[in-house]
C-alpha cells in the first residue's frame, strides 16, 4: 500500500516512490556525468558549505557543467538531497544477521555510535531527516537493523517502538548539539578544546555565574577525561547504558 499524506490524502512526494524511466544521454550532456557523481558531489558540498548555500546552481558550477544538465538526472533539489541523505546513510555498519552469538546490547550500542558518527560527520543530515519519510535502501537497512536488535532484547511488541525512541531520538539530539558545536569551532577557526576553554574562561569571572562553574567544574572534574571528546565519549557510553538498562527493566516488569 502506497504512503499517503494523513491530511491531503495524497501521496507524499519522494524520490523512492517515483517510477522515472531509465536515461538516455543526448549529444548535448556532458560525458561522463552521471546521478552517482551528482549525489557524490552534493554529498561533499554540503559537508563543506552546508545546507543553507546548496544550491542546484552552485551544484553544477563544482560539476563544471550547466543547471540544466544536473535536472537531466534529477527532478528537483528535494529529489537529490533526498538520495545524499540515503547516499550518507550507506556509510553505516550494520550488525551481521548471521552473528547470532554476539549480544543485542553489544549491537545496539553498535547502531548507536554508527548513527552519532553520521549525524555528527554530516551536520545537514539532522535537518534533513526531519524533512523527508527516509525510504531509500540504505534508510530501510538501518532501521530494519535496529528492530530486529530490539526484537531480540526481549520486549513486547507494543514496547519495541518505544525503546527503539527511546535509544535513537538520545541519540539525534545528543549527537546534533555536539555536531553543530563542532561546526560553531571550525567556523571560529578554533580547535574545539581551545574553544571550550575560551568559554569557560568567559564565564569562570563573572559573578553571576559562579554558582554554575562551581559545579560545572565539580561534575566535569569527577567525570574526568582531558579533552573534549574524550568528555563527551564518557558522557555518550553512560547515557547510552541508561537507555539499556531501562530497556532491560521495562522487559523485566512486564514479564513479573
Amino acid at each position: 500500500m502506497a504512503a499517503t499524506d494523513g491530511r491531503t490524502g495524497k501521496r507524499p512526494n519522494s524520490v523512492w516512490l517515483t517510477e522515472s524511466p531509465p536515461l538516455k544521454r543526448k549529444a548535448d550532456q556532458p560525458a561522463g556525468l552521471d546521478r552517482d557523481k551528482i549525489v557524490a558531489a552534493t554529498v561533499r558540498l554540503l559537508d563543506a558549505e552546508g545546507l543553507a548555500k546548496f544550491s542546484m546552481r552552485r551544484l553544477a558550477a563544482e560539476l563544471g557543467v550547466t543547471a540544466m544538465s544536473v535536472y537531466w538526472y534529477v527532478d528537483t533539489k528535494d529529489d537529490l538531497l533526498e538520495l545524499a541523505l540515503d547516499h550518507v546513510m550507506g556509510e553505516m555498519r550494520l550488525p551481521d544477521e548471521a552473528d547470532t552469538g554476539r549480544d543485542w546490547r553489544d549491537h545496539l550500542r553498535s547502531l548507536a555510535h554508527e548513527y552519532r558518527t553520521l549525524l555528527t560527520g554530516h551536520t545537514w543530515v539532522a535537518r534533513l531527516l526531519g524533512m523527508y519519510i527516509n525510504i531509500g535502501p540504505h534508510s530501510i537497512a538501518f532501521s530494519d537493523a535496529s528492530m530486529r536488535v530490539m526484537k531480540d532484547s526481549g520486549l513486547s511488541l507494543q514496547q519495541i517502538t518505544g525503546g527503539l525512541s527511546a535509544v535513537f531520538q538520545f541519540v539525534y539530539g545528543f549527537a546534533t548539539i555536539e555536531g553543530l558545536f563542532n561546526a560553531r569551532c571550525e567556523e571560529a577557526g578554533m580547535p574545539v578544546d581551545d574553544y571550550f576553554q575560551q568559554v569557560m574562561a568567559s564565564v569562570r569571572n563573572r559573578p553571576e555565574f559562579a554558582q554554575t562553574v562551581e559545579n560545572t567544574t565539580k561534575v566535569m572534574a569527577a567525570r574526568g577525561g582531558s579533552t573534549v571528546r574524550e568528555m563527551r565519549d564518557r558522557d555518550f557510553a553512560f547515557a547510552l547504558d541508561l537507555q539499556i538498562a531501562g530497556i532491560e527493566a521495562m522487559r523485566d516488569r512486564a514479564g513479573e
